[in-house]
């Protein structure tokens, strides 16, 4: 297992140098630098964030007819343009600019935002917290649910229960989290119907000024409908996952001979098929916890205007604030690549007939 762990340890080398080096490609072609957005600024261009974004290439250089380096810098100072460049670190060979920042990230320095004045990994703690609340309550609150409805519908497999509450998922599953966000706000969030929950924020105003016992029901209060909006596909798959597992695992050999020995349902079903079907379940947690984390909190923390890492990365992107964008996919894939590692790492603990060093490659 040593050996095994060493080479996905290596491994993740060359995938990250070839994450960043592709996205830090793809960047250099972005229209709207931020050089050309500080142009914009200057000469009354800049009034909304498509404004901003609309000038020519990041380092493509679009040299216009009066020779300046980027579209829009008619009538400005070459010197200013040249500050402007070494104030981004644009002044620099892109190769060069790769290497140093490559050189930074291994050591975590990740440097400072270019517009916000304060150092990225500050503004990566300042918002974590809220997307961590995000991503551990809807693991809990769908886990909780999921796991126990997957294992009735195999017990329940092709009854009437199963068919509804299956149509039911299907449907949960094929909703996006951000439209039925939408909806939830339409309905519950002062829209057409009910003003009965907050439209923005983690917690009230005076939250400060809020006795003990009234701070969590105002938390909760606030994570409502951003939690159900985010529920429905990691709910969906997790049950549909519990339920496949359990069918495959009572169809087995093991399970007709305890049935043989008189033991009653219940017993089967929680002594002796249990362990072995939620293997796939509890080994598929980390990635799941990733992917609620990230992936589903960037739409939601917008709509809801919930300050955490998915709506600071949708900012970043929008004002190509390239060091937080950068620092982000640095830490959101190698968190990736070590949970899929995890996952593995906890399938052999869970159950040790399954070594992945002796394997076939």
């Amino acid at each position: 297992m040593g050996a095994y762990i060493l080479r996905r340890l290596l491994l993740m080398i060359p995938t990250i140098v070839g994450i960043m080096a592709i996205s830090f490609t793809v960047i250099q072609f972005a229209p709207g630098g931020p050089v050309e957005q500080v142009i914009a600024q200057l000469t009354g261009q800049a009034d909304s964030a498509d404004q901003r974004i609309s000038g020519g290439g990041d380092l493509a250089q679009q040299f216009d007819d009066s020779g300046s380096s980027y579209r829009g810098a008619q009538g400005l100072d070459p010197e200013l343009i040249a500050k402007l460049e070494k104030q981004f670190g644009f002044d620099k060979p892109p190769l060069t600019r790769f290497l140093e920042m490559m050189w930074n990230y291994i050591r975590f320095d990740f440097g400072e935002s270019f517009f916000r004045n304060t150092s990225v990994l500050d503004l990566i703690k300042e918002k974590l917290p809220v997307s961590v609340s995000l991503g551990i309550w809807i693991m809990i609150f769908s886990y909780a649910i999921s796991i126990p409805l997957g294992i009735r519908k195999a017990v329940k497999d092709g009854s009437t229960f199963d068919v509804w509450t299956s149509g039911a998922i299907i449907i949960g599953y094929a909703v996006p989290s951000f439209l039925f966000g939408i909806l939830l706000i339409v309905l519950f969030a002062g829209g057409s119907f009910y003003n009965w929950f907050p439209l923005r924020g983690l917690v009230s105003d005076n939250f400060d000024q809020l006795a003990w016992w009234q701070k969590p029901l105002d938390y909760f209060w606030h994570l409502t409908l951003p939690l159900i909006s985010l529920s429905l596909s990691a709910f969906a798959t997790t049950t549909l996952l519990t339920k496949n597992s359990f069918i495959e695992e009572i169809k087995k050999q093991y399970v007709t001979t305890a049935r043989a020995k008189g033991l009653n349902e219940r017993q089967v079903l929680y002594g002796h098929v249990f362990r072995n079907a939620m293997l796939i379940v509890i080994a598929s947690f980390p990635g799941a916890f990733i992917s609620a984390f990230f992936t589903g909190s960037l739409l939601i923390e917008n709509i809801f205007s919930l300050d955490g890492l998915g709506r600071l990365g949708y900012l970043s992107v929008v004002n190509r604030d390239y060091p937080i964008v950068f620092a982000t996919l640095y830490i959101f894939s190698l968190l990736g690549l070590f949970v899929s590692l995890l996952s593995d790492l906890i399938y052999t603990w869970i159950d040790p007939r399954i070594d992945f060093e002796r394997r076939d490659v």
